[in-house]
């Protein structure tokens, strides 16, 4: 295990200013909105902050200062040792839940800023528990060596997730996660469940429907089920390309990404907006996030070849091929998340004792509704909890 403190080279930050400076917008359809993808003035907006008063010592300054990171040599089978990045940040005080969180795309490490001071000091409040907080750059992603061999996928996510809490001494442990990190999670608990897994929650609630599912049944889902499935029917008509370009081809997007900072930008920055809940992005905001993907330790295309791993190795989103965790699950609903599936179908992803509906929030539910989340988490590990005391010795509290 070595410390971690993030500095981009001056030359590395000269190249981007002067790529920046030498930027080729496309043109753009009179009153085309959000329609076609990110709108023109947005970009050149962001792109002449991220030029000219964007700075990026000032924020790498303060992740370094918020953040205690860490990198470790993970052995994976098949495929070597990986150097990973990770945040670690043990509570306060009390017998810290060991918690890791898992990101997806276009998530980071980042992800995690907002809730880890609040998991770890339990707002405060010594009637909520507190957990130790590990946040992974995963393999390929922000400051996370890269596999260099291809089939790198769910399995291996997880086998490395795994790996990093068994050596920094967590031997029995509770995930969160959205996006990918549902997927990878689930994976966990599918692998590791019980022995060392013991608990997990996600915000991303997905899965395919039962074989035997009558499509006339639907009209007796309740109506907050009928609009998550809606959501999800229209994403998958009208925003997802992206997935099956980089489920299918990621290679040639991925030269676009990394020779391009305003291409990189432009791809991330749609989602950042048009999957949160009305999230008021600040442009500083923005750039450290598509920052990371930038300045990434294996470049910007290594993040989009999970999407291709999965597909061609039958684990993609929702898939019910594999047998269903049994460790406790909870679900925290927010709104504007993608999709979401019914009650009747909950049988398909694990053991649900926990779920919270939320009246506002979207896909990014650590970085746009910290609180909520946190609070849920909080709700399920506690005393009055379902899942209190799932992890052997470490149950939040002084004792």
């Amino acid at each position: 295990m070595s410390s971690y403190k993030i500095y981009i080279p001056p030359t590395t930050l000269s190249t981007l200013k002067s790529r920046l400076e030498n930027a080729v917008f496309p043109d753009e359809l009179d009153d085309s909105g959000w329609a076609y993808g990110a709108p023109l003035a947005d970009i050149k907006r962001l792109v002449a902050r991220w030029r000219d008063g964007f700075d990026w010592r000032h924020e790498e300054q303060k992740l370094n200062a918020e953040l205690p990171q860490f990198t470790r040599d993970i052995e994976v089978d098949g495929f070597g040792t990986l150097n990973i990045h990770y945040v670690h940040k043990k509570s306060e005080g009390g017998l810290g839940i060991p918690l890791l969180f898992v990101h997806g795309w276009p998530g980071s490490f980042l992800e995690s800023r907002k809730i880890i001071l609040l998991l770890t000091a339990g707002s405060g409040d010594a009637r909520l528990p507190v957990f130790d907080v590990v946040a992974l750059s995963l393999p390929g992603f922000g400051f996370s060596e890269g596999p260099n061999k291809t089939g790198f996928s769910f399995t291996q996510y997880a086998e490395v997730s795994h790996k990093l809490m068994l050596a920094l001494g967590y031997t029995e442990y509770v995930t969160q996660g959205g996006d990918w990190g549902a997927s990878i999670t689930k994976e966990i608990a599918r692998r590791y469940g019980g022995e060392h897994s013991k608990a997990w929650h996600i915000n991303l609630i997905l899965a395919g429907s039962p074989e035997t599912q009558d499509p006339s049944s639907y009209t007796a889902f309740e109506a907050i089920e009928k609009d998550g499935l809606a959501r999800f029917q229209e994403y998958k008509r009208s925003g997802n390309g992206y997935y099956r370009i980089q489920a299918t081809k990621p290679q040639t997007l991925g030269y676009s990404l990394a020779d391009s900072p305003v291409g990189l930008l432009a791809w991330i920055y749609e989602k950042l907006v048009i999957w949160t809940d009305a999230y008021p992005w600040t442009d500083d905001e923005v750039l450290t996030w598509v920052s990371i993907y930038w300045f990434s330790r294996a470049g910007p295309a290594a993040s989009l070849r999970i999407y291709y791993e999965v597909e061609h190795a039958g684990q993609e989103v929702g898939s019910t091929n594999f047998h269903i965790p049994t460790i406790p699950l909870g679900f925290s609903h927010f709104p504007k998340e993608l999709g979401r599936i019914p009650k009747a179908w909950y049988h398909l992803i694990g053991n649900v004792v926990f779920e919270v509906e939320h009246d506002s929030g979207g896909h990014f539910a650590a970085h746009e509704k910290p609180e909520l989340l946190v609070g849920d988490l909080q709700k399920m590990f506690g005393k009055s909890g379902p899942a209190f005391g799932v992890v052997l010795g470490r149950n939040g509290y002084d004792g």
